[in-house]
């Protein structure tokens, strides 16, 4: 007789008091709704729509979307699980789901698909130009202006680390920890595979600093550093704006300046998601405090600028960004171009949810297994700030379990690099 598969592991829910998911369901997602009620001067309809989901949040039910909704949208949500779980209670459907319906909820209650006077206004955008524009982000652009000195391969792995450690800047997340900040107690990675990562991409040419403009002459038509062999794509699924998003681009720069990359497809979300996730808006806003900065961190905005303008580097927000569901379930032509790309680096806690799915694994589960389905070579990179974890070591699980923290899933103060090559 064949073995029997293994049961999946249980789908993560919000219904368990005193868990993590039932906390963001019950207390943050309410503190949000009040974050955006007082960032905007919203009229009375859209202040009694707001108090009716901040209501729904307590003791309502998943609804279905609006009426005057777009139609294709409405597709999408129904292909999406909609008929499935409206009618049930927030903390009794896939915590992944609940949380992405909740924001598109919070677009509608505030106008944001139209029509009317709040038709595209980013209900987060004060709160992520306030983030974007800290002194802390005038301290971490100064600081590009000692990489150039450093070894190519300290500047490489100081640049993702950057990005990496970056995701402690998601403003969602910041809500719940009363707007504590983590950044000077961060923990050693709890795994660490950044050699395997740079093995996917070829070595940097010579001669290149990494600052400056150089590597703006890498052909945007196709064509590798040789002029043969398939260029190399990078795919970066972003995660979150403002603090994050600069590190992350500045990644990109770095890789087109030493020649390791050719091109680079940059996946944000079509709209406003998860507080502070990126949209295309959140790109301009990034480069542009990128380019008035001065020094290095001005000549990173202006290779990117150069190379969005001829082709190297694009913008994607494909509907799927914002779907709640695991990227095991992506549609072909996203599948397609993950499967096109020489690597996909997926960024911060949501990606890695929907990247290995949003389940109570053991943690000592391998990550190459639950991400087997993906269709090329693919990282993540996240701060830890919800409770799925695969691919740890046995003694590292342990001595984790063992450290008396028992906010380490949570709490934003471990990280990983995790690559399925």
């Amino acid at each position: 007789m064949p073995d029997t598969p293994p049961e999946p592991a249980p789908v993560i829910l919000g219904n368990r008091p005193g868990s993590f998911p039932h906390g963001v369901l019950a207390e943050r997602h309410p503190a949000i709704i009040g974050q955006v009620g007082e960032a905007f001067p919203y009229d009375p309809e859209r202040r009694r729509a707001l108090d009716a989901l901040l209501a729904s949040c307590a003791d309502g039910v998943v609804e279905p979307l609006p009426a005057e909704a777009d139609p294709r949208d409405r597709d999408r949500w129904a292909r999406w699980g909609m008929d499935a779980y409206a009618g049930r209670s927030w903390f009794d459907v896939p915590w992944l789901w609940a949380e992405s319906h909740f924001y598109r909820r919070l677009l509608d209650a505030v106008g944001y698909f139209g029509p009317g006077a709040w038709q595209g206004v980013d209900p987060f955008r004060p709160a992520k130009l306030a983030e974007l524009d800290a002194p802390e982000t005038d301290g971490e652009l100064a600081a590009l202006d000692g990489l150039a000195d450093l070894p190519a391969d300290e500047r490489s792995r100081a640049l993702l680390h950057g990005s990496l450690w970056g995701n402690r800047a998601d403003l969602g997340f910041r809500l719940s920890r009363g707007g504590n900040d983590t950044e000077g107690d961060a923990e050693p990675l709890v795994a660490d595979d950044s050699d395997a990562l740079w093995s996917l991409l070829p070595p940097a040419r010579t001669g290149t600093s990494g600052t400056g403009t150089s590597g703006t002459g890498t052909s945007g038509t196709g064509t590798s550093r040789s002029g043969a062999s398939a260029p190399v794509v990078l795919c970066l699924v972003a995660d979150n704006a403002g603090r994050e998003l600069v590190p992350d681009l500045l990644l990109v720069s770095h890789l087109l300046a030493e020649g390791r990359v050719d091109r680079a497809i940059l996946h944000v979300k079509p709209y406003p998601y998860y507080v502070s996730d990126a949209t295309p808006a959140d790109v301009l806003d990034a480069l542009r405090r990128l380019r008035a900065a001065g020094g290095a961190a001005a000549a990173y905005g202006e290779r990117l600028w150069a190379a969005l303008s001829d082709g190297r580097v694009t913008v994607r927000a494909h509907p799927f960004s914002c779907a709640p569901l695991p990227y095991a379930d992506m549609p072909d032509d996203l599948r397609a171009e993950f499967a096109s790309a020489t690597v996909t680096v997926l960024k911060g806690d949501l990606n890695y949810r929907r990247l290995v799915g949003d389940r109570w694994y053991a943690p000592t589960t391998p990550f190459a297994d639950v991400t087997a389905y993906f269709p090329g070579p693919v990282a993540a990179l996240r701060t830890l700030k919800s409770d799925v974890i695969t691919g740890l070591g046995a003694d590292t699980e342990a001595a984790l379990e063992a450290s008396g923290e028992g906010r380490w899933r949570t709490g934003g103060t471990h990280a990983l690099i995790q690559v399925r090559g």
